[in-house]
């Protein structure tokens, strides 16, 4: 017997001991140490980089590669071209920055250096990697500033820098001056997808041993002593000059600034403390990591900054560029309200300040940084303010209603999209005390309806799984239907009732029409929790996020094409969909969101609807030193379907929570069940255009 029990007693040790070892607490264990920042690298699946980068930060340095992905990268590949120091992660078209291109070499002929890589390591704020002659590249990167460090054999060596180099042609202009060891200037590039261009001014320091040589075409050569087998670069960015760009140059050490890089990202990542199984903690913060990569800080300490017209102005609040809206208003931008809540101030208020410099859906042809498109800006403002931050909406009406009124309505997705444009304009009026123009533009938005029975009511038609059809864009008839974010009430009435549009519902689901390799429906799982059957809402949520399914569509226009049959989210290179980009942080802000257990019900209302968490425990730290917890009660990852749900120990009788719940802090308990609650009695939350 006494035997029996030693060898019990050493089995439940080795039992803990390893439990332990596969899981995470944020107590014992660093975010920044579970993040891959390789994930989503390889392919088209995510269109992300490995690249030295700093929470919000214009500078991201970074690989230079043959063959590349859009932000100059391939995981796979083996010959490398230089390194980089900018590019917009996720985004479409074939991506852009990639501005000045250094290459190490050994001898004398930069191009008879081949770089072929050997070993190559990379976290938050740091990239190594290591070439077949011998030669090593590190990077870090602290707010606007860069310090590289270059390793090389005994012998002649040096660095080829290319001024004029940007990814895919884009770059435009440039002029720079060569000063003894310093090099300073600005370059002008092309936008994401070409429609635009941005100004950067920037500061480069060498060791005061090298020598910089002017070779004509925006090319400089760095000769550097036969006898030293390293050199140390410094670089800085601004939007706003090349002295302010100089001022942003980390003095520190290599170590140290990748130290502090190191504990900044730590810092950030913390603000969501996950608890549980290792390998799910390893996703959640590689995803949570992409969020906060744009957009980025433009101004300087001292409040200079540059407005979209190029002007430079001062503001006492942060000022940002660098916006993917279409993309990321569903998701990325909401979740930043969230846990950037000292950040999110200043980036509404630049949101807002576009109107005020002349704002387009793409790029202007002056923008302070690299940036995408704006589309849906007005819903984010509205959202913002209705989640307590500050918008000046009268100072900038009249340039929200020259947008809203020039929106096209000519295809059936554009018709909706303006639609919810209008509505969120009717409840700027509403909130500027203005009748007359909040129900102008709310019988506008309730236009909708005409163009909804027109082209989406009729799913019997031959064409409603094709994508493009009628003229739609990346989606199609049957994924483009449901997007009445700001009225379900009135789609369900569309619908002819609620029995028929949960039979649309289910029908979508049941033969794979849904498509998480874009943006268009990404709302969908969620709307179950319009209805009483608000369980279906849970399983999808769960299913997407972490299960098995079966996808048919991608961003090329394709269907059928291979359907792809696994989880959408993996911890690996290729880690999406094909096709699927993560788009500024949108697709892996849907993770983070459903991996916490609330997302965003409509962009608009600070409402959030709720789901089991992938995690016994996630806790979010809010402001004032607050803290928003979840729990689950009876957590496993067949349980996911919601019970019960208790707030700070009372009952509490609703499928959805609001965003003043989450910042005043506090815990919320959920009770886990394997089996679907079909006869829940919660109380539901539906968007309606009359509220």
């Amino acid at each position: 017997m006494k035997h029996y029990c030693t060898v019990l007693t050493l089995l439940t040790f080795f039992w803990l001991s390893a439990n332990a070892q596969n899981t995470f607490d944020i107590n014992k264990q660093r975010p920044t140490d579970l993040v891959n920042v390789f994930l989503g690298t390889s392919g088209d699946h995510g269109q992300m980089s490995p690249a030295a980068s700093y929470p919000f930060s214009m500078m991201s340095i970074g690989p230079q590669t043959y063959p590349k992905t859009h932000t100059g990268y391939e995981y796979l590949a083996k010959i490398f071209e230089g390194f980089t120091h900018n590019r917009f992660e996720g985004v479409g078209c074939t991506g852009s920055g990639g501005n000045i291109l250094i290459k190490p070499f050994s001898g004398e002929d930069p191009s008879k250096t081949e770089l072929i890589k050997t070993s190559e390591n990379a976290n938050p704020g740091y990239y190594h990697v290591g070439f077949k002659n011998g030669i090593e590249a590190s990077f870090t990167v602290v707010g606007r500033a860069g310090k590289e460090q270059y390793v090389f054999p005994k012998g002649k060596k040096g660095l080829y820098i290319d001024l004029g180099y940007a990814f895919n042609g884009a770059f435009v202009d440039d002029h720079h001056q060569v000063n003894g060891s310093e090099v300073t200037g600005w370059f002008i590039s092309r936008t994401t997808c070409g429609a635009g261009k941005y100004k950067i001014f920037y500061q480069m320091q060498f060791g005061s041993d090298v020598k910089i040589k002017d070779i004509g075409n925006r090319k400089l050569m760095v000769e550097i002593p036969d006898e030293a087998t390293t050199t140390s670069l410094d670089i800085a960015f601004s939007s706003v000059s090349e002295t302010d760009a100089g001022k942003s140059l980390v003095k520190l050490p290599f170590n140290q600034a990748q130290a502090k890089s190191s504990a900044d990202w730590n810092k950030e990542l913390g603000k969501v403390e996950v608890a549980g199984d290792l390998d799910n903690a390893k996703l959640f913060y590689s995803l949570l990591y992409r969020t906060m990569q744009s957009p980025y800080l433009i101004s300087e300490p001292n409040g200079d900054y540059r407005n979209n017209k190029g002007e430079k102005e001062n503001s006492k609040v942060d000022r940002y560029n660098g916006w993917a809206i279409w993309d990321n208003y569903r998701t990325q931008l909401p979740l930043l309200s969230i846990v950037q809540q000292d950040k999110y101030q200043g980036m509404i208020n630049s949101i807002a300040d576009l109107y005020n410099a002349g704002k387009k859906d793409y790029a202007t042809q002056t923008e302070p940084s690299n940036t995408v498109r704006t589309e849906h800006a007005v819903v984010v403002l509205l959202d913002a303010y209705r989640k307590g931050y500050a918008v000046e909406f009268k100072s900038i009406a009249d340039s929200l209603v020259k947008e809203i009124d020039g929106l096209d309505f000519k295809s059936p997705d554009k018709a909706l999209e303006s639609s919810y444009d209008n509505w969120a304009l009717s409840q700027i009026f509403g909130i500027l005390k203005n009748k007359e123009k909040a129900t102008h533009y709310l019988q506008k938005a309730l236009n909708y309806k005409s163009y909804w029975n027109k082209d989406f009511k009729d799913v019997t038609r031959n064409d409603v799984d094709r994508v493009g059809a009628r003229g739609l864009y990346q989606g199609t008839i049957w994924q483009y239907r449901w997007f009445v974010p700001f009225d379900v009430k009135g789609l369900i009435a569309l619908e002819g009732g609620e029995e028929v549009y949960l039979e649309h519902l289910d029908t979508f689901f049941a033969k794979d029409l849904y498509n998480h390799a874009n943006e268009p429906d990404l709302q969908v799982p969620l709307m179950y929790n319009a209805t009483n059957e608000s369980y279906k809402s849970q399983y999808w949520m769960h299913q997407l996020a972490a299960d098995t399914v079966i996808q048919n569509y991608f961003n090329d226009n394709s269907r059928g094409i291979g359907s792809y049959i696994g989880k959408i989210y993996k911890n690996q290179p290729a880690a999406y969909l094909r096709t699927m980009d993560d788009d500024a942080g949108a697709m892996s802000a849907w993770y983070v969101f459903a991996a916490s257990g609330f997302s965003p019900a409509c962009v608009g209302w600070p409402v959030y609807y709720l789901n089991v968490p992938l995690f016994p425990s996630v806790t979010y730290r809010v402001a004032d030193g607050k803290k928003f917890q979840i729990k689950v009660k009876n957590f496993s990852l067949k349980n996911r379907y919601i019970k019960s749900i208790q707030l700070n120990g009372s009952n509490y009788n609703k499928n959805y929570i609001s965003q003043d719940i989450i910042n005043a802090g506090g815990l919320l308990t959920i009770t886990a069940s394997s089996v679907p609650q079909k006869s829940s009695t919660s109380e539901i939350w539906v968007s309606e255009a009359s509220k």
